[in-house]
């Protein structure tokens, strides 16, 4: 297994995230989005499993802020997510192809 977290030090979830794995003796690599962001080959990979939609957070200030929700084209979203990663749910745990968006124990438990 290969798992990789992107998420925030400061969001609830992550810390979760990253206690389930601990707990569990699996290694992961934890990605903070607000110092490294995500690259292009992972938000597609990401956004293959999960869909583009799921990745935005429509509760941030980011995304009122951008006022995205107008934006149809889904080329133009991706370059805003990867230029923006406060915009991005947290976490976002990714295992090879697959991957899921916030505290999901339940799919994780599959992945063992």
């Amino acid at each position: 297994m290969n798992i990789q977290i992107f998420g925030v030090k400061k969001c609830f979830d992550t810390k979760k995230a990253e206690r389930y794995f601990k707990e569990r003796k699996i290694k992961y690599q934890l990605i903070d989005l607000n110092s490294t962001g995500m690259s292009k080959g992972e938000l597609q990979s990401v956004k293959a499993s999960v869909g583009l939609v799921n990745l935005i957070d429509k509760e941030s200030k980011e995304y009122e802020k951008l006022n995205i929700q107008h934006i149809i084209n889904s080329s133009v979203k991706e370059e805003i997510l990867l230029n923006n990663p406060k915009l991005y749910k947290t976490p976002i745990v990714r295992n090879g192809k697959k991957a899921t968006v916030g505290y999901e124990r339940g799919v994780w438990d599959t992945w063992e």
